[in-house]
């Protein structure tokens, strides 16, 4: 059996992007080599919330442990999402009742395709409703992976604070600014985001990628909770 494909599901990292700037710090011509100094927003691009992020607990994205940032994802896909659409458990389909306790969940919305249009990527982006998140903790999701800069409405304090507590709280270690989804099309594959170990931080970009399907002898499943 061929080994599933790898792919890329992380956004490149540019001033393009919200939160990012560059700063030439060597030459090749003066110095004898080429080195950068980055300026990153802790959320920018592709990127992992830790618990701190929004006081929903003690953990720092360095103490977020290298085997949560890996396992088996169930991919949704949400074609033709309005601006703004509340996800709820009822979009997940069969999957809300199917769903294996303990593994990682991708919503595949089609956003990422907004990256250039701050006008719907960042202020229309689907939101996860509170139903969706207690459903994430009750089935223990392991990394909720959006392609969204955020899971909800960052214009919206209120809201944006509520839906990641629920989350983090529960153990939901969550991705946001995924790019790629539309390129898998096992319903199981396996998903990987690897942030830095920043100390004491509260998020970090990582480089998130997937098997579309799972490549032999990386499917056992995690210990029990």
């Amino acid at each position: 059996m061929a080994t599933p494909r790898l792919i890329d599901l992380t956004l490149p990292l540019g001033p393009a992007l919200r939160g990012v700037q560059f700063e030439t710090a060597r030459t090749l011509e003066k110095d004898g080599w080429n080195a950068r100094t980055l300026h990153l927003y802790s959320h920018a691009g592709t990127h992992m919330d830790a618990q701190t992020h929004f006081g929903a607990g003690p953990e720092t994205i360095d103490r977020i442990p290298l085997e949560r940032c890996l396992g088996p994802a169930h991919v949704a896909h949400l074609p033709g999402l309005a601006p703004r659409s509340l996800l709820t458990p009822e979009h997940l389909g069969a999957l809300a009742e199917t769903f294996p306790p303990g593994e990682s969940l991708l919503l595949h919305t089609g956003w990422s395709r907004h990256v250039s249009d701050p006008s719907l990527y960042r202020d229309g982006l689907p939101r996860v409703g509170e139903a969706l998140a207690r459903w994430c903790v009750a089935h223990r999701v392991k990394l909720l992976g959006v392609e969204p800069p955020s899971i909800a409405d960052v214009n919206h304090l209120p809201e944006v604070t509520a839906i990641h507590r629920i989350l983090l709280e529960g153990g939901v270690t969550i991705v946001e600014g995924l790019a790629n989804l539309d390129r898998l099309t096992a319903p199981r594959v396996l998903f990987g985001a690897f942030p830095l170990p920043i100390e004491s931080g509260d998020g970090c970009p990582c480089r998130a990628f997937a098997f579309d399907g799972i490549p032999a002898g990386l499917d056992a499943p995690d210990p029990p909770a």
